[in-house]
């Protein structure tokens, strides 16, 4: 996932003195915590965590969870291996450099199976598929997207040479500009751009290649001290996270209300603020039949095009990282339960 990929730190592990924040209300002592770290605080985007806290179903898992800083520097990785986090959202490309560095880490869920990365055209563009790149300007949101390009490039049989690469920039008006200007005939990026472009006036299309989209985008990783030491909280969270995720599917105007209530910031403009968690519902909810199910085939296929492109050096056997004993758990709940929790917090609150 594009805004969560870094450099990773592979040395030693190291203490690290920073602040955690406290989700929600103050924690009864007996509950034990889960310490988590993703890559908001609290958003829409991640709008399991909000729903848990709002049903209560962490809190009936017997787990306080506490979100570490999301903004550092460091990757996520280390937060596990130096001991201050027990499980972490990261993206499928610091999984495997991760794996290749030797750390024993685990992937137990998958947040997000399909990737938010991808390609934009404007919905007035002749161009309606990558092959119709080709000769033509592309736009990069950061040099970070730039991979997104060349392996959508690479599904049509083009390479970069094949076009001519600029980074147009991050801000909205900037990236509704170059359509309007006609400066790019598409720029990679991912979901948080489209909104951002649509916000300032440019309808736009999408013509990402499953090679791009049909990958993990971002997964709960833990090492195996914890997956071996703290199983049982770890089963409880997800459990809680699987419920949560499974409102936006029969109640998405109640997962709008409580992610207004909870992060209104994100809801200043309200239509952005839907589009934004109408998005978010898009990726986060599995694809699989078990939630937040194990892809092995995904996970062996997404390597080769990693490898050509530099994101990794080698390729790993998915059953080397990949840690199913969770899943089962997670999916062990009633939807019927969860339907009537939903009706009676509406009752309520709306």
């Amino acid at each position: 996932m594009r805004n969560t990929t870094r450099v990773l730190i592979l040395g030693t592990a190291t203490a690290l003195a920073l602040p955690v924040a406290t989700v929600g209300p103050a924690f009864s002592q007996e509950l034990q915590t889960v310490n988590a770290i993703m890559p908001k605080q609290r958003s829409a985007n991640y709008f399991p965590l909000i729903v848990g806290e709002a049903l209560g179903y962490f809190e009936d898992e017997g787990i306080a969870v506490n979100l570490l800083p999301s903004d550092s520097p460091i990757p996520y990785v280390n937060f596990l291996r130096n001991g201050q986090a027990d499980i972490a959202m990261m993206d499928s490309a610091e999984v495997l450099q991760a794996v290749a560095a030797g750390v024993p880490i685990n992937v137990v869920y998958e947040v997000m199976q399909t990737a938010p990365d991808g390609i934009a055209v404007s919905a007035e563009s002749d161009v309606s598929d990558v092959a119709d790149l080709e000769g033509k300007t592309v736009g990069l949101v950061s040099d970070r997207d730039r991979v997104t390009m060349q392996i959508a490039l690479d599904a049509r049989d083009l390479t970069e040479d094949d076009v001519t690469m600029v980074v147009v920039g991050e801000a909205g008006p900037t990236l509704a500009s170059a359509f309007r200007d006609q400066t790019v005939a598409a720029i990679a990026g991912s979901g948080p751009d489209w909104l951002a472009i649509r916000a300032n006036g440019i309808d736009i299309d999408l013509i990402t290649p499953s090679e791009v989209s049909a990958k993990p985008g971002n997964v709960f990783v833990a090492l195996d001290k914890a997956v071996e030491g703290k199983a049982d909280l770890l089963e409880g969270y997800l459990r809680a996270w699987s419920k949560a995720m499974h409102v936006a599917t029969i109640a998405p105007d109640v997962v709008a209300e409580m992610a207004r209530a909870a992060v209104p910031e994100e809801w200043e403009d309200p239509e952005f603020g839907q589009q934004y968690l109408e998005n978010a519902i898009r990726l986060n909810v599995s694809v699989t039949d078990q939630a937040g199910d194990l892809q092995t085939a995904t996970w062996t296929d997404i390597q080769p095009g990693m490898m050509k492109f530099g994101l990794i050096e080698e390729s790993a056997d998915p059953s080397a990282f990949l840690e199913p004993k969770f899943i089962a758990p997670a999916n062990d709940w009633s939807p019927d339960e969860v339907a009537a929790d939903v009706e009676a917090w509406r009752s309520e609150n709306m």
